[in-house]
Protein backbone atom coordinates (compact mmCIF):
# COMPACT_ATOMS: atom_id res chain seq x y z
CA UNK A 1 0.00 0.00 0.00
CA UNK A 2 1.50 3.32 -1.11
CA UNK A 3 0.83 6.53 0.81
CA UNK A 4 1.72 10.19 0.13
CA UNK A 5 4.27 11.94 2.34
CA UNK A 6 1.52 13.76 4.27
CA UNK A 7 -0.37 10.51 5.10
CA UNK A 8 -2.78 10.07 6.89
CA UNK A 9 -3.88 13.64 6.10
CA UNK A 10 -5.62 14.97 3.00
CA UNK A 11 -2.73 17.29 2.21
CA UNK A 12 0.46 18.78 3.65
CA UNK A 13 -1.50 21.91 4.56
CA UNK A 14 -4.14 19.83 6.34
CA UNK A 15 -1.41 18.06 8.29
CA UNK A 16 0.04 21.37 9.42
CA UNK A 17 -3.36 22.77 10.42
CA UNK A 18 -4.38 19.74 12.43
CA UNK A 19 -1.10 19.17 14.24
CA UNK A 20 -0.90 22.85 15.24
CA UNK A 21 -4.26 22.51 17.00
CA UNK A 22 -3.39 19.08 18.39
CA UNK A 23 -0.13 20.37 19.87
CA UNK A 24 -1.92 23.37 21.38
CA UNK A 25 -4.33 20.98 23.11
CA UNK A 26 -1.48 18.70 24.17
CA UNK A 27 0.27 21.63 25.86
CA UNK A 28 -2.68 21.72 28.29
CA UNK A 29 -2.24 18.08 29.36
CA UNK A 30 -2.45 18.59 33.12
CA UNK A 31 0.48 16.40 34.21
CA UNK A 32 4.00 15.78 32.87
CA UNK A 33 4.01 13.24 30.08
CA UNK A 34 6.29 11.51 27.64
CA UNK A 35 5.37 10.69 24.06
CA UNK A 36 6.38 7.25 22.82
CA UNK A 37 5.97 5.54 19.46
CA UNK A 38 5.50 1.81 18.93
CA UNK A 39 5.77 0.08 15.56
CA UNK A 40 3.00 -2.47 14.99
CA UNK A 41 1.59 -4.53 12.13
CA UNK A 42 -1.03 -1.80 11.56
CA UNK A 43 1.43 1.08 11.69
CA UNK A 44 3.24 3.42 14.07
CA UNK A 45 1.26 4.08 17.25
CA UNK A 46 1.71 7.16 19.44
CA UNK A 47 1.21 6.79 23.20
CA UNK A 48 1.09 9.54 25.84
CA UNK A 49 2.64 8.25 29.10
CA UNK A 50 1.99 9.92 32.48
CA UNK A 51 2.45 8.99 36.11
CA UNK A 52 5.23 7.28 38.03
CA UNK A 53 7.29 4.76 36.10
CA UNK A 54 6.81 1.34 37.66
CA UNK A 55 3.36 2.09 39.08
CA UNK A 56 0.60 -0.34 38.08
CA UNK A 57 -0.08 0.18 34.35
CA UNK A 58 -3.39 1.56 33.07
CA UNK A 59 -4.02 1.68 29.31
CA UNK A 60 -6.67 4.13 28.02
CA UNK A 61 -8.44 3.91 24.64
CA UNK A 62 -10.41 6.93 23.41
CA UNK A 63 -13.55 7.20 21.27
CA UNK A 64 -13.74 7.18 17.48
CA UNK A 65 -12.34 10.17 15.55
CA UNK A 66 -10.64 11.38 18.71
CA UNK A 67 -7.23 11.01 20.33
CA UNK A 68 -5.55 10.37 23.66
CA UNK A 69 -6.29 14.01 24.55
CA UNK A 70 -9.90 13.00 25.33
CA UNK A 71 -8.57 11.78 28.68
CA UNK A 72 -7.35 15.23 29.74
CA UNK A 73 -10.07 15.70 32.41
CA UNK A 74 -9.20 12.33 34.00
CA UNK A 75 -5.46 11.76 33.75
CA UNK A 76 -4.26 13.86 36.68
CA UNK A 77 -6.21 11.83 39.23
CA UNK A 78 -5.50 8.50 37.57
CA UNK A 79 -1.78 9.25 37.30
CA UNK A 80 -1.57 9.58 41.09
CA UNK A 81 -1.98 5.80 41.35
CA UNK A 82 -1.10 4.41 37.90
CA UNK A 83 1.41 4.71 35.15
CA UNK A 84 -1.09 5.84 32.52
CA UNK A 85 -0.67 4.95 28.84
CA UNK A 86 -3.14 6.99 26.75
CA UNK A 87 -3.09 5.64 23.21
CA UNK A 88 -3.77 7.52 19.98
CA UNK A 89 -5.88 5.02 18.02
CA UNK A 90 -4.12 3.70 14.95
CA UNK A 91 -6.91 4.77 12.56
CA UNK A 92 -8.09 7.81 14.49
CA UNK A 93 -7.29 11.52 14.67
CA UNK A 94 -4.02 11.85 16.56
CA UNK A 95 -0.32 11.26 15.95
CA UNK A 96 -0.53 7.56 15.07
CA UNK A 97 0.10 6.70 11.41
CA UNK A 98 -1.42 3.54 9.95
CA UNK A 99 0.25 1.42 7.28
CA UNK A 100 -2.76 -0.78 6.55
CA UNK A 101 -6.42 -1.06 7.39
CA UNK A 102 -7.94 -3.43 9.92
CA UNK A 103 -10.93 -5.47 8.77
CA UNK A 104 -12.09 -7.21 11.95
CA UNK A 105 -12.07 -6.75 15.71
CA UNK A 106 -9.42 -9.39 16.33
CA UNK A 107 -6.94 -7.28 14.34
CA UNK A 108 -7.43 -4.41 16.78
CA UNK A 109 -6.89 -6.82 19.66
CA UNK A 110 -3.63 -8.00 18.11
CA UNK A 111 -2.59 -4.39 17.43
CA UNK A 112 -3.22 -3.42 21.05
CA UNK A 113 -1.21 -6.40 22.29
CA UNK A 114 1.68 -5.30 20.08
CA UNK A 115 1.39 -1.79 21.55
CA UNK A 116 1.47 -2.87 25.20
CA UNK A 117 4.30 -5.33 24.51
CA UNK A 118 6.23 -2.61 22.69
CA UNK A 119 5.76 -0.31 25.67
CA UNK A 120 7.44 -2.90 27.88
CA UNK A 121 4.29 -3.81 29.83
CA UNK A 122 5.05 -7.42 30.79
CA UNK A 123 2.66 -7.86 33.69
CA UNK A 124 -1.12 -7.74 33.86
CA UNK A 125 -2.54 -4.27 33.29
CA UNK A 126 -5.80 -2.38 33.69
CA UNK A 127 -7.58 -1.42 30.48
CA UNK A 128 -10.29 1.22 30.03
CA UNK A 129 -11.98 2.12 26.77
CA UNK A 130 -14.48 4.84 25.88
CA UNK A 131 -17.12 4.33 23.17
CA UNK A 132 -15.36 2.78 20.13
CA UNK A 133 -12.33 2.33 22.38
CA UNK A 134 -14.60 0.41 24.75
CA UNK A 135 -15.47 -2.01 21.95
CA UNK A 136 -11.76 -2.46 21.13
CA UNK A 137 -11.10 -3.06 24.83
CA UNK A 138 -13.81 -5.75 24.87
CA UNK A 139 -12.20 -7.43 21.85
CA UNK A 140 -8.87 -7.44 23.66
CA UNK A 141 -10.44 -8.80 26.83
CA UNK A 142 -11.97 -11.70 24.92
CA UNK A 143 -8.68 -12.68 23.27
CA UNK A 144 -6.11 -11.85 25.94
CA UNK A 145 -7.97 -12.25 29.27
CA UNK A 146 -4.81 -13.41 31.02
CA UNK A 147 -3.23 -9.99 30.45
CA UNK A 148 -6.10 -7.90 31.81
CA UNK A 149 -6.10 -7.12 35.53
CA UNK A 150 -9.30 -5.08 35.22
CA UNK A 151 -11.42 -4.15 32.18
CA UNK A 152 -13.50 -0.96 32.19
CA UNK A 153 -16.00 -0.38 29.38
CA UNK A 154 -17.24 3.21 29.25
CA UNK A 155 -20.38 3.58 27.12
CA UNK A 156 -18.92 1.06 24.68
CA UNK A 157 -20.08 1.39 21.07
CA UNK A 158 -22.47 -1.49 20.31
CA UNK A 159 -20.82 -4.20 22.51
CA UNK A 160 -23.84 -4.52 24.82
CA UNK A 161 -26.66 -3.11 22.63
CA UNK A 162 -26.93 -1.89 19.03
CA UNK A 163 -26.40 1.82 18.47
CA UNK A 164 -29.76 3.47 17.80
CA UNK A 165 -30.62 4.80 14.35
CA UNK A 166 -31.06 8.38 15.57
CA UNK A 167 -27.46 8.54 16.69
CA UNK A 168 -26.19 7.01 13.44
CA UNK A 169 -28.19 9.44 11.30
CA UNK A 170 -26.98 12.49 13.20
CA UNK A 171 -23.38 11.25 13.14
CA UNK A 172 -23.51 10.72 9.37
CA UNK A 173 -24.63 14.33 8.84
CA UNK A 174 -21.41 15.59 10.45
CA UNK A 175 -19.55 14.35 7.36
CA UNK A 176 -20.99 17.34 5.49
CA UNK A 177 -18.69 20.42 5.56
CA UNK A 178 -21.18 22.46 7.58
CA UNK A 179 -19.87 23.49 11.03
CA UNK A 180 -23.37 23.89 12.44
CA UNK A 181 -24.15 20.20 11.91
CA UNK A 182 -21.09 19.12 13.90
CA UNK A 183 -21.85 21.68 16.62
CA UNK A 184 -25.47 20.54 16.88
CA UNK A 185 -24.43 16.89 17.11
CA UNK A 186 -21.87 17.58 19.84
CA UNK A 187 -24.25 19.77 21.83
CA UNK A 188 -26.77 16.91 21.76
CA UNK A 189 -24.27 14.16 22.58
CA UNK A 190 -22.49 16.22 25.27
CA UNK A 191 -25.63 17.90 26.62
CA UNK A 192 -24.80 17.35 30.29
CA UNK A 193 -21.42 19.04 29.86
CA UNK A 194 -23.01 21.91 27.93
CA UNK A 195 -25.46 22.40 30.81
CA UNK A 196 -22.62 23.12 33.25
CA UNK A 197 -22.48 26.87 32.67
CA UNK A 198 -20.03 28.86 30.61
CA UNK A 199 -17.12 26.49 31.22
CA UNK A 200 -19.14 23.52 29.98
CA UNK A 201 -20.40 25.38 26.92
CA UNK A 202 -16.88 26.46 25.99
CA UNK A 203 -15.63 22.90 26.36
CA UNK A 204 -18.33 21.57 24.04
CA UNK A 205 -17.54 24.31 21.52
CA UNK A 206 -13.89 23.32 21.64
CA UNK A 207 -14.68 19.64 21.15
CA UNK A 208 -16.95 20.55 18.24
CA UNK A 209 -14.20 22.59 16.62
CA UNK A 210 -11.69 19.80 17.08
CA UNK A 211 -14.06 17.26 15.54
CA UNK A 212 -14.91 19.46 12.56
CA UNK A 213 -11.24 20.19 11.86
CA UNK A 214 -10.27 16.51 12.12
CA UNK A 215 -12.97 15.52 9.63
CA UNK A 216 -11.67 18.12 7.18
CA UNK A 217 -7.97 17.26 7.65
CA UNK A 218 -7.77 13.46 7.74
CA UNK A 219 -8.16 11.36 4.61
CA UNK A 220 -11.27 9.17 4.56
CA UNK A 221 -10.79 5.52 5.46
CA UNK A 222 -12.91 2.43 6.06
CA UNK A 223 -14.16 1.83 9.59
CA UNK A 224 -14.54 -1.58 11.20
CA UNK A 225 -18.09 -1.62 12.50
CA UNK A 226 -18.22 -2.47 16.21
CA UNK A 227 -20.21 -5.58 17.04
CA UNK A 228 -22.71 -6.45 19.75
CA UNK A 229 -21.23 -9.23 21.86
CA UNK A 230 -23.16 -12.47 22.08
CA UNK A 231 -24.30 -13.62 25.52
CA UNK A 232 -21.46 -16.15 25.72
CA UNK A 233 -18.94 -13.46 24.79
CA UNK A 234 -20.16 -11.14 27.54
CA UNK A 235 -19.93 -14.08 29.94
CA UNK A 236 -16.33 -14.69 28.81
CA UNK A 237 -15.06 -11.18 29.54
CA UNK A 238 -12.30 -11.10 32.17
CA UNK A 239 -12.94 -10.88 35.88
CA UNK A 240 -13.21 -8.16 36.93
CA UNK A 241 -15.01 -6.26 34.16
CA UNK A 242 -16.90 -3.02 34.77
CA UNK A 243 -19.47 -1.09 32.74
CA UNK A 244 -20.03 2.65 33.18
CA UNK A 245 -22.93 4.34 31.39
CA UNK A 246 -24.39 7.83 31.85
CA UNK A 247 -28.14 7.88 32.50
CA UNK A 248 -28.67 10.16 29.48
CA UNK A 249 -26.65 8.05 27.05
CA UNK A 250 -27.48 8.79 23.40
CA UNK A 251 -26.08 5.73 21.60
CA UNK A 252 -28.56 3.35 23.28
CA UNK A 253 -30.73 3.08 26.36
CA UNK A 254 -28.42 3.10 29.37
CA UNK A 255 -30.92 1.22 31.54
CA UNK A 256 -31.49 -1.44 28.88
CA UNK A 257 -27.73 -1.89 28.43
CA UNK A 258 -27.22 -2.42 32.15
CA UNK A 259 -30.25 -4.72 32.34
CA UNK A 260 -28.84 -6.97 29.60
CA UNK A 261 -25.44 -7.17 31.25
CA UNK A 262 -26.93 -7.99 34.64
CA UNK A 263 -29.12 -10.66 33.08
CA UNK A 264 -26.52 -12.51 30.98
CA UNK A 265 -23.20 -11.65 32.65
CA UNK A 266 -23.77 -10.86 36.33
CA UNK A 267 -20.03 -10.95 37.06
CA UNK A 268 -19.77 -7.56 35.29
CA UNK A 269 -20.15 -4.72 37.76
CA UNK A 270 -22.22 -1.79 36.49
CA UNK A 271 -22.73 1.87 37.29
CA UNK A 272 -25.44 4.20 35.97
CA UNK A 273 -24.05 7.71 36.39
CA UNK A 274 -26.58 10.54 36.86
CA UNK A 275 -26.32 13.86 35.02
CA UNK A 276 -24.21 12.40 32.23
CA UNK A 277 -24.62 10.88 28.81
CA UNK A 278 -21.95 9.92 26.31
CA UNK A 279 -19.89 12.64 27.99
CA UNK A 280 -19.61 10.75 31.29
CA UNK A 281 -15.81 11.24 31.45
CA UNK A 282 -16.34 15.00 31.02
CA UNK A 283 -19.63 15.85 32.71
CA UNK A 284 -18.92 13.65 35.73
CA UNK A 285 -15.12 13.50 35.63
CA UNK A 286 -14.64 13.37 39.41
CA UNK A 287 -17.11 10.53 39.87
CA UNK A 288 -15.71 8.67 36.88
CA UNK A 289 -12.17 8.95 38.25
CA UNK A 290 -13.28 7.79 41.70
CA UNK A 291 -15.07 4.78 40.20
CA UNK A 292 -12.00 3.70 38.27
CA UNK A 293 -9.73 4.08 41.26
CA UNK A 294 -12.13 2.20 43.53
CA UNK A 295 -12.94 -0.57 41.05
CA UNK A 296 -9.34 -1.15 40.09
CA UNK A 297 -8.31 -1.58 43.72
CA UNK A 298 -6.77 1.86 44.16
CA UNK A 299 -9.41 3.55 46.29
CA UNK A 300 -9.24 7.24 47.13
CA UNK A 301 -10.66 9.27 49.94
CA UNK A 302 -13.59 10.21 47.69
CA UNK A 303 -14.37 6.65 46.70
CA UNK A 304 -16.06 4.05 48.83
CA UNK A 305 -17.38 0.54 48.25
CA UNK A 306 -20.85 2.05 47.83
CA UNK A 307 -19.60 3.93 44.74
CA UNK A 308 -19.75 0.77 42.64
CA UNK A 309 -22.88 -1.29 42.24
CA UNK A 310 -23.28 -4.80 40.94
Amino acid sequence: MSFPAFHPFRSAEARERFLARYDERAARWPVPCEGREVDTSLGRTFVRVSGRAGAPPLVLLHGISGSSLQWGPNVAKLAERFEVFAVDGIHDCGRSVYSRFAKEGHEYASWLDEVVTGLGIRSEFALAGLSYGGWIASQYGLRYPQRVRGLVLVAPANTVLPIVGTWIARAILTALPIPWLTRSFMQWMLADTAAQGEVGRKLVEEVSGDSYLAARCFASKPVVQPTVLRDEELQSLPRPTFLIVGENETIYSAKDAIARVKRVAPHIQTELVPNAGHDVTLAQAERFNALLLSWLGKGTATASPEDASS
